[in-house]
């Protein structure tokens, strides 16, 4: 389970910069929106980032995404003489020389890890992790450079420092993944289960959706789903052809190196067809790609994400989730991961949205909800509503403000500062 990400020096993130999915002290909304992983610690289940576009959102994500890819990556030798490609925070002259930041703290079979590192695009800076088997925070190792001080809890991994198998541009951790360190290769599980997806470029998690249909009862929560979502999809067909029963233009063909174990795979959508009298007299076939609209062919794309996730406690990060949805099938697809019912593994979704119906006190929780803000200087902020306190009268906000309202009018800050504009040509 995710309970925080951190970022610093990174794309539009100067300061550093902290996302939290520690339920905090506030009785609303406990027994759905949450769920215990410690006597001491609730996690919420579902957060939601809003702010103006070009506030830092998207770069949230970024950071995250950077973050497991590096740790999958940096070990392997292709990536021997590749810069790290990280981003620096580029408008001020104090973040040029520093490295990026980046912590995360999570828990996995009941034990909970804090790992991070610091990098610039030509060496890991630092490195540490820490974690908590039992009741106290335990040293596993430390980096500065080259230089590495390793607990007892990872003496199996000093052959590699002895034999200078960590490259400077390559992390620790993910090298002793690569030689088996259990506590590593532990870590780099839950990180498998840590996703993090565009909801503007939807289409190749379309697989996960296929890949899903060959389970009998993941193909009905696949269809379950599309009929919640008021598609008017009755049914729904994976067809696989072979290459021999597809008419492959003649410039393509020189690509397709084995043509016996080349497929094309397309999705049909069932639709019931009526008489005039609106009786049902049969089903037509649409082709998902051809004839769906753009919306259906979005829910479809991330109906196999939303599905895996919940029935595996997965954690699951969407930008642009909104953009072609439907307000009310927002507010649903959060509804499904707040669940008792329907999300038993707590499965955790954050995203980014700029859809205000489900700023709703009934609905979330102050905790998880959060903004993005540029300062004048260019920077990102990062902050939740629980945390904000009212510039009028210096107080929090309350759980019977109107926050939807609240949010528009720009008492949270958060939304674009839109100018008058000015004709171009003619008399203003």
């Amino acid at each position: 389970m995710l309970i925080q990400f951190s970022v610093k020096n990174f794309r539009s993130f100067k300061e550093e910069a902290t996302l939290s999915m520690v339920a905090s002290s506030i009785k609303e909304r406990k027994t759905e929106n949450t769920f215990q992983i410690s006597k001491d610690i609730s996690l919420l289940k579902s957060t939601v980032i809003y702010g103006a576009n070009a506030s830092g959102k998207s770069n949230l994500f970024r950071a995250m995404t950077f973050m497991k890819m590096f740790i999958f990556n940096s070990s392997k030798e292709t990536q021997a003489s590749e810069p790290i490609p990280t981003e620096r925070f580029k408008l001020n002259t104090e973040t040029e020389s520093q490295p990026s930041f980046f912590e995360i703290i999570f828990a996995y079979k009941k034990v909970q890890y804090r790992y991070g590192f610091a990098v610039t695009d030509k060496e890991v800076v630092e490195e540490w992790l820490y974690y908590i088997p039992n009741i106290q925070e335990l040293e596993v190792f430390t980096r500065k450079g080259q230089d590495f001080k390793l607990s007892h809890h990872f003496k199996s991994e000093e052959t590699l420092v002895q034999a200078n198998r960590i490259r400077p541009n390559a992390l620790f951790l993910s090298v002793s993944a690569q030689f088996n360190g259990e506590i590593a290769r532990s870590m780099m599980e839950w990180f498998s289960l840590f996703n993090c997806i565009s909801g503007d470029f939807s289409k190749p998690y379309e697989s996960i959706a296929i890949q899903l249909y060959k389970n009998t009862d993941a193909r009905k929560s696949i269809l379950d789903f599309l009929k919640r979502a008021d598609l008017g999809i009755d049914n729904f067909n994976i067809v696989e052809k072979k290459a021999a029963e597809i008419n492959i233009p003649p410039e393509f063909q020189a690509f397709i190196k084995d043509k016996n174990n080349f497929t094309q795979i397309n999705v049909k959508t069932s639709h019931l067809k009526y008489d005039s009298k609106g009786n049902v007299t049969g089903a037509e076939e649409f082709d998902m790609d051809k004839e769906e609209s753009n919306g259906t062919q979005k829910i479809f794309h991330l109906c196999g994400p939303f599905i895996d996730t919940l029935s595996t406690g997965k954690i699951l990060v969407i930008d642009e989730l909104d953009a072609r949805i439907h307000p009310n099938l927002i507010r649903a697809i959060c509804e499904l991961f707040n669940s008792q019912e329907f999300n038993p593994h707590n499965a955790q979704l954050i995203f980014a949205s700029h859809n205000t119906s489900i700023l709703d006190k009934n609905f979330l929780r102050r905790d998880q909800i959060w903004f993005t803000q540029k300062d004048r200087f260019g920077a990102s902020e990062l902050f939740s509503l629980v945390e904000f306190r009212d510039p009028i009268n210096g107080k929090k906000i309350r759980n019977d403000a109107s926050y939807e309202k609240s949010y528009l009018n720009g008492i949270y800050g958060a939304v674009p500062h839109i100018r008058d504009f000015e004709v171009i040509n003619g008399d203003r």
